[in-house]
């Protein structure tokens, strides 16, 4: 799967430049000013670009002096499989020191890790679900900038989930680095105004804030449904697995492969304790899947590409019918469910988990969260940057 994340919708017509959206990234006039002459650290990962080039490699042609690279989930070039151990090292292209932001002891920088920084750049394509790490991981590079008085420099990305807000509130006793703050599974914020927030609501430990400095997107708005150039995470390589991926990564919480260890992950679903459909898929390891779920095993279930092209994006919502069908279908029910408590932390509480069980319908269960969503929307309108999408 490695040419997937190098050639990213080689044969799609590009929709942005049509709609003219430019990045923060893109904006070199505005943030270059800045760092001339100082120490830089940069969060990034494969998805840090300027164009086609990476946002390393251009800075540095371009006479910025970058100390450090901080790598998150995947690794600096998104080569490193899902809950991966991401190792420090060097860029083997310019020879820059890698500090891995990955791992229970290295999601939050070290004050000798930051000595003599002056900015920290921050440039990550996020996909808008509360569970992708990517904002946990940002999370901790605000906290430990505060604490060592260092400005973050924010280059904000569309968020391709962005245009619309779903799912139940993340309540505090199931916090953990797949959901930190109590905000539902689909946010519709890009990474800059969840960024205010977390500072705005005083998330940071002892309540300490950021110094931010944000460069905002141009010619964007909550309602544009923005193609990634390139892939966010080695197993979501196009725009049908990013629409699908809010809905389908509840999964990882049971016993039901997402298609994972395919050509096709996260647009299928399936598992060998269902009966037998017209489709079906193997899972083996394959790059961004060394050790799929029901590897080797026959999963029957069904391909949602076509859904999930067409229909997902015009739905503005989470569907959670695939989810209760597959529970009611099981031959073995009682290992359905995890048994670690993953499928609680992914859906922020323990209540989704036992409507289903309970045979609850899709509509009663959504219904349960509206209270507290519309809550949240009312926080979240404080901190937007973009016009929205109501």
């Amino acid at each position: 799967m490695k040419h997937i994340l190098l050639s990213f919708f080689a044969l799609v017509i590009c929709f942005n430049a049509f709609s003219q959206i430019k990045t923060g990234a893109d904006q070199t006039e505005r943030y270059l000013p800045l760092l001339k002459g100082k120490n830089i650290a940069i969060v990034a990962n494969q998805t840090s670009t300027i164009g086609d080039v990476h946002l390393v490699d251009s800075l540095i042609n371009l006479g910025i002096k970058i100390q450090k690279v901080f790598a998150p989930e995947h690794g600096f070039r998104g080569n490193a499989d899902a809950g991966e151990k991401v190792a420090d090292g060097k860029d083997s292209k310019t020879g820059i020191p890698i500090l891995s932001l990955y791992g229970i002891k290295n999601r939050k920088p070290s004050s000798d890790k930051l000595a003599g920084v002056d900015y920290v750049i921050f440039d990550i394509q996020d996909v808008g679900a509360r569970f992708y790490t990517y904002i946990s991981t940002m999370h901790y590079v605000m906290e430990a900038c505060a604490e060592n008085k260092i400005t973050l420099l924010l280059l904000d990305r569309p968020n391709p989930n962005g245009f619309y807000v779903d799912g139940p509130i993340l309540q505090p006793s199931q916090k953990s680095f797949i959901g930190m703050h109590p905000v539902p599974i689909v946010h519709g914020m890009t990474i800059a105004e969840y960024a205010k927030m977390i500072n705005g609501e005083k998330w940071l430990a002892n309540e300490v804030q950021c110094q931010l400095k944000i460069i905002e997107c141009r010619n964007y708005t909550h309602k544009d449904k923005y193609q990634l150039p390139i892939a966010p995470s080695p197993n979501l390589p196009n725009m049908t697995s990013i629409y699908l991926y809010p809905s389908l990564c509840l999964f990882e919480g049971t016993n039901v492969s997402i298609g994972r260890g395919t050509e096709t992950p996260f647009q299928i679903f399936g598992s060998p304790f269902i009966p037998k459909t017209n489709f079906k898929f193997t899972p083996e390891p394959s790059f961004g899947a060394k050790h799929p779920k029901h590897e080797g095993e026959v999963c029957h279930g069904y391909d949602l590409s076509a859904f999930g092209n067409n229909f997902m994006p015009e739905m503005g919502a989470l569907y959670l019918h695939w989810l209760t069908s597959m529970y009611h279908q099981s031959s073995n029910k009682p290992d359905f469910f995890r048994t670690d408590g993953f499928f609680n932390l992914l859906t922020g509480n323990k209540t989704v988990k036992q409507q289903i069980i309970d045979g609850k319908t899709v509509d009663e269960i959504t219904k349960t969260w509206q209270k507290d969503l519309q809550s949240f929307k009312k926080i979240r309108s404080k901190y937007l940057l973009y016009k929205d999408f109501e």
